[in-house]
């Protein structure tokens, strides 16, 4: 049986454990979660969004509306924090988040901003990507299987090969690395199929932060996709 992990940030089945192997830090810090590895640095995206915890940089997320960023449930904290806006690590527009909402289908949580960021906001999908199709994946995760946060925002390709389970039991898209595969860090980072967000990153399988194809498990935004509507008005 291929070993599953989650990405980054704390689970909350095993707080200890994940703490001690998952929970991010500042750029450079020996604890801080990887980021994708193999794939390539991302475009200018201005939806990316990356989630801080007590100040330090913890998960990958999106901004999907002035108010909301998306990312995973096991990313959440205390005082936490987003910025938006830059590819760079630790640069965008900041805002606090005052309060966290948690889906009932599995590794999805919903960020209220204190102060409304503007930018173009992704678009969320409405069904999961066809298997065999191409997506793309995007983080600020660890590119080495010990390394710090990567200093900029990366994206790799993967392969859909079927449907799987997030770190919660919740449904899930289960894709292959093409050019690259998600690691820690990512938690919480988008996939995107067709120019829309169809996933988040969750946990990943046969992969120990060097392999570039490995099998990345994104919580299904679709399954999602009725309570991010109530909750965000989106």
């Amino acid at each position: 049986m291929s070993r599953v992990r989650t990405l980054g940030g704390v689970c909350a089945a095993s707080a200890t454990l994940a703490m001690t192997l998952f929970a991010g830090g500042t750029a450079g810090a020996s604890g801080v979660q990887p980021f994708i590895v193999g794939g390539e640095d991302a475009p200018a995206v201005p939806w990316g969004a990356q989630v801080y915890v007590g100040g330090n940089f913890n998960c990958s997320g999106s901004i999907i509306a002035a108010e909301w960023v998306l990312t995973a449930e096991h990313c959440l904290g205390d005082s936490m924090s987003v910025k938006v806006g830059s590819n760079d690590l630790g640069s965008g527009t900041e805002s606090a988040v005052d309060r966290q909402e948690v889906s009932p289908e599995g590794d999805i949580a919903l960020l209220h901003l204190s102060t409304p960021i503007e930018a173009d906001y992704i678009t969320l999908g409405d069904a999961d990507p066809a298997v065999g199709s191409t997506n793309d994946i995007y983080g600020w995760g660890r590119t080495t299987p010990t390394g710090p946060a990567s200093p900029v925002l990366k994206t790799a390709q993967v392969k859909v090969i079927g449907e799987s389970t997030d770190a919660y039991g919740g449904p899930a898209i289960q894709s292959e690395g093409v050019n690259g595969s998600a690691w820690k860090g990512d938690s919480g980072g988008p996939q995107i199929a067709d120019g829309k967000q169809v996933g988040v990153a969750s946990t990943v399988q046969n992969q120990d932060g060097s392999n570039t194809t490995g099998t990345n498990n994104y919580a299904s935004v679709a399954s999602s996709r009725s309570w991010i509507s109530q909750t965000a008005g989106v």
